[in-house]
């Protein structure tokens, strides 16, 4: 592993990160769920080529601490402005796969021109909600009680099981069951579970959303169907869709596939668009 993890206090929270050496552009990795920074491991090296990466635990992902608050997209997306801030990225790229795809939305929406572009998909966006499995319940059921019965660590395994093509490394397993053991898996549901208040306000900002945004979805995907990259491929005015043959986890199932589309996407893809 090329990812050496530290901590960094930002807005109050103890924020994990991972950095790379300085390059003339800068991009803010958003790790997905139930993942940790390690989900960018295998697309590291590529990644950092040309391009100073700064990627972070979410507050309540990973190993960051969590503040009720900001647990919804609209909240996350300022906060990660925060983060661009506190690392003097004057107008980074944004990679925001899965749960990070509302938050990287909302940021650029909701602050004009403080990120060159994004990179998105996997992450629920459609209205209405369209989700499959397991995923839907944590969306969408009436209450969490069912799950506080159960260490989290066992219901990430199982998602983690569902990984295509790859089997994950058990230091990285490992960190992905650690960072979401006992309750906290479910107190991590809580950003999901405002789905249903946020995405309706997030459509009716798409249209209006200047930055260029790339659109990486896994063709297969049985958790995220394709139809939430089209969705936004439909009402964002400066966008671009793939769909990869992979299923949920493309960045993990797909890796160089996926790399190769960050950036080319960095290296002028976003001004074609």
């Amino acid at each position: 592993m090329e990812i050496k993890p530290r901590y960094r206090t930002i807005d109050g929270l103890e924020v994990r990160y991972a950095e790379t050496a300085p390059r003339d552009a800068d991009a803010l990795l958003l790790s997905p769920w139930p993942e940790s920074v390690y989900a960018f491991d295998q697309m590291w090296s590529q990644l950092a080529e040309d391009t100073h990466l700064v990627a972070i635990d979410l507050p309540g992902f990973g190993k960051s601490q969590r503040r009720d608050a900001i647990m919804s997209p609209h909240a996350m997306g300022d906060f990660v402005v925060h983060v661009a801030d506190e690392f003097g990225l004057d107008q980074p790229h944004v990679v925001g796969p899965d749960v990070g795809t509302g938050t990287a939305l909302f940021a650029a929406a909701n602050h004009p021109g403080r990120l060159r572009s994004l990179v998105v998909g996997s992450g629920a966006t459609s209205v209405p909600i369209t989700l499959q499995g397991p995923l839907r319940d944590w969306v969408l059921k009436p209450s969490v009680d069912e799950y506080r019965a159960v260490d989290g660590r066992e219901i990430v395994g199982q998602a983690l099981d569902t990984i295509e093509g790859y089997d994950l490394p058990s230091e990285i397993r490992e960190d992905y069951l650690s960072s979401y053991a006992g309750d906290k898996f479910v107190e991590s549901m809580s950003y999901a579970r405002a789905y249903p208040e946020d995405l309706p306000v997030l459509r009716d900002l798409l249209g209006g959303l200047e930055t260029p945004v790339e659109i990486i979805a896994g063709r297969d995907d049985r958790a995220v169907p394709p139809v939430n990259g089209e969705f936004l491929h439909d009402r964002l005015p400066h966008s671009r869709l793939d769909l990869v043959d992979a299923g949920h986890f493309t960045w993990e199932e797909a890796p160089t596939t996926y790399a190769d589309l960050v950036t080319t996407w960095w290296n002028g893809g976003y001004r074609k668009v």
